[in-house]
């Protein structure tokens, strides 16, 4: 899932979205809260009118966000009062804020309001945040009333086995239509992210979307995969678009590096994006060291379709019955060729 946190992927216009096979897009409810605020958007249709997104669209609860973006909270059984970084003033979200703002703005997918840790945490807290995003997700289903949105709890419990095992019992048996793993790729290393995961997926069933939350390289989602995930959302694809790296089946491009200021080849020739069908690397070295727009546009475009394409390729080598082989491959490429 493309990230379009406040209701817009950065750089890309809904159409390209469209053009370039996204079926699903995320957007951020901490932020869309604070503004233009979920009440004007209601008024507004809806954030699939809002934003001319006709597709399904995942709205994150706002966790994430509370947590990580605001430096003055207090965490109570309540809920979070927090700072708003756009003008200081006094916030509040709750389980059950959280499930209203995101029925009002009428996602297809919404998430449970839960407590999230840093990296390093000690068990202790773990275990206290843990239980608390607990009940909070049995709040969040008591309060949920809009029959067409689907509802994910979500596992945490840090990098602790045990903590991570009774959330995944406890989430799975309140019988959620999907689960998300959270609390990963929050700063540890990704020896221990993925023993992590693979422990916690072993506990949930195999009949229910697996969703694997702010994971983005392509080498992670491979392996991710290949544990048993089905679902992911980062900035990666756009946010690195922005700063020059592409992404290609052979590894990453800088692009501002001098070696393409004279390369009239796309940056892949197998692609079949709407930058690579028109332009070559000189070109797109040429916008970004003279700071154009449409730097961001057209690489952005690109590594869009390159990340749909590479889930593509996943969906068909399981559909194969070989992609074990072809992950292993695929990552090796990818890991030891850092510039194409």
């Amino acid at each position: 899932m493309p990230v379009g946190t406040q209701a817009t992927v950065k750089a890309v216009k809904p159409e390209d979205l469209i053009n370039s096979e996204v079926e699903i897009i995320l957007a951020n409810t901490y932020h869309l809260f604070l503004r233009p605020g979920h009440k004007i958007i209601e008024k507004a249709g809806g954030i699939h009118r809002f934003m001319a997104w006709n597709k399904p669209i995942l709205t994150d609860s706002g966790g994430y966000q509370v947590f990580s973006l605001s430096d003055l909270r207090e965490i109570s059984e309540d809920g979070v009062i927090f700072r708003s970084p756009i003008d200081g003033s006094k916030q509040f979200l709750s389980p059950e804020l959280a499930v209203e703002v995101q029925e009002t703005l009428n996602s297809d997918i919404a998430m449970i309001f839960d407590e999230c840790i840093p990296y390093p945490c000690e068990h202790s807290y773990a275990k206290e945040a843990m239980h608390r995003s607990i009940r909070w997700a049995e709040r969040c289903l008591l309060h949920k009333k809009l029959k067409e949105q689907i509802l994910f709890g979500i596992i945490h419990g840090g990098m602790y086995k045990d903590l991570r095992k009774e959330s995944a019992f406890k989430i799975v048996s309140m019988d959620f239509p999907g689960i998300a793993v959270g609390g990963l790729s929050v700063g540890e290393p990704v020896e221990i992210m993925f023993d992590i995961l693979k422990f916690t997926l072993g506990f949930l069933p195999e009949n229910k979307p697996r969703y694997l939350m702010g994971i983005g390289t392509p080498e992670d989602i491979i392996l991710a995969v290949k544990e048993g995930s089905d679902m992911f959302d980062c900035v990666v694809p756009t946010r690195n678009a922005r700063n020059g790296c592409l992404y290609t089946f052979y590894g990453k491009m800088n692009i501002q590096n001098s070696r393409y200021a004279e390369d009239f080849s796309p940056v892949e020739e197998e692609c079949d994006c709407y930058t690579c069908r028109n332009f070559t690397r000189a070109y797109l070295r040429h916008l970004y060291k003279s700071q154009e727009i449409l730097a961001s546009i057209l690489n952005s475009l690109h590594n869009l379709r390159f990340y749909v394409r590479l889930i593509k390729k996943i969906r068909f080598e399981i559909e194969k019955g070989t992609f074990d082989t072809w992950a292993d491959q695929a990552v090796a490429m990818l890991r030891s060729t850092t510039e194409h």
